[in-house]
């Protein structure tokens, strides 16, 4: 079965996490991804450690991962020839994804409205840490930032110190995921009307919607909470990790009543039926029998003990763990494959390879592209023939191998 996004052209001018990881779904739904770096080391992750393999080839793991079935091709937009191939580029391409500054882009000659002008149809998806428009457009920011004014690093950690998490949620969750989303819907849209459009991708502002439920519930007369106070994020007793006998944790999500009787059922506590939402006094007395419960036994005792039962409670895995699990083992969330170029294995994910059955991702990937490894496969595929490469690079223009 055809995946659904074949025949699609994707523009990514993006760096890091957020833009690439979107490209990725992108390019795991079918599409053809052209990662479009500069001459002068390309996408800064290339370079972030551990590096697999030795020598000039080795190539960061995280790259690899992130950029895997994508094509490399390597334009200095500082040279108004490269501006113009940009935008040849951006006449055959469908999408054009990009993570600067707003304003960065138009300043080159490429923004939304100047590549729209020589391709209507484009749909340009802008991803920032604030928004194309609003006061904090222009200011830098990192994950932190972006959750810190959501409203959302708040939540996080226990008694009062706020604790990042431990993964860069504003960036994929508000910034990746709703990129895709807006590209996706985007797409529909010019199904019907013939016309592209801007997606602006603000992680900021996608990442408040994940905390959507404490400011509906706090807006509406509840009360203020910091970290762990949150009824989902550890106030509960019958909704929070547990520490087990060999230090490891379980996680308890028995949040309905049927679960957690069920649970205390299991545990040999019945009598803790009640007190799932204790507050107080109360809640302190029946924490304090419950870590002494569940300290009594391994995590790996008690998710044997509980597996029969319907409990909502699962161990809490290291990564390593995860990727070990029967269940990622039978989704295909993980895997490994050779990087010629690194001379390596490396580690390659599928954020979700069974979304649409039957139109899943290959098994094996194409491996992540040297710096500029397209460029002459992309613009000769443009219109360029050998001398108007030669002439690229001559202007300092393009960079690659296997250029005239």
């Amino acid at each position: 079965m055809a995946r659904p996004l074949e025949g699609l052209r994707v523009l990514d001018l993006s760096r890091l996490l957020p833009g690439p990881f979107a490209t990725l779904l992108l390019a795991d739904l079918g599409a053809d991804v052209v990662k479009v770096e500069d001459t002068q080391g390309g996408d800064y992750a290339r370079y972030y450690p551990p590096l697999a393999g030795g020598g000039p080839g080795a190539v960061s793991a995280i790259f690899a991962a992130l950029n895997r079935d994508k094509r490399s091709v390597a334009l200095n937009l500082k040279r108004p020839e490269a501006v113009e191939a940009l935008r040849r580029l951006a006449v055959e391409a469908d999408v054009l994804v990009e993570s600067f500054r707003p304003g960065v882009m138009a300043r080159l000659g490429v923004g939304p409205e100047q590549l729209r002008a020589v391709n209507p149809r484009l749909i340009y998806c802008a991803i920032s840490g604030y928004g194309q428009t609003g006061p904090l457009a222009h200011r830098a920011g990192h994950d932190l930032n972006y959750l810190a004014l959501a409203g959302v690093a708040a939540l996080t950690g226990r008694a009062g110190e706020v604790v990042p998490p431990g993964f860069q949620a504003a960036d994929v969750a508000g910034g990746s995921l709703f990129a895709v989303v807006g590209i996706l819907a985007a797409l529909h849209e010019r199904a019907r009307t013939g016309e592209g459009r801007l997606v602006d991708a603000s992680m900021t502002d996608g990442v408040a919607g994940l905390a959507m439920m404490v400011h509906a519930r706090q807006f509406s007369g509840g009360a203020a909470v910091g970290p762990g106070d949150d009824d989902l994020a550890g106030a509960r007793l019958c909704y929070r990790p547990w520490r087990c006998a060999d230090g490891r944790a379980l996680a308890v999500g028995a949040l309905e009543p049927k679960f957690w009787g069920a649970l205390c059922q299991a545990i040999g506590r019945p009598d803790l039926f009640g007190d799932g939402f204790a507050e107080g006094e109360r809640k302190a007395r029946v924490e304090a029998e419950l870590a002494a419960v569940f300290a009594a036994k391994t995590r790996d005792e008690w998710v044997a003990l509980l597996a029969s039962h319907d409990v909502c409670v699962e161990p809490v895995l290291d990564p390593a763990e995860a990727r070990q699990s029967e269940h990622a083992r039978a989704r295909g969330l993980f895997g490994t494959h050779r990087h010629e170029g690194a001379g390596a294995e490396v580690f390659h994910q599928y954020p979700n390879p069974r979304l649409l059955p039957g139109a899943e991702p290959p098994a094996t990937p194409r491996p992540s592209p040297g710096l500029g490894e397209h460029t002459s496969e992309v613009l000769r595929a443009a219109g360029y023939d050998d001398d108007a490469l030669r002439a690229l690079v001559a202007a300092g223009a393009i960079a690659g191998p296997g250029l005239p």
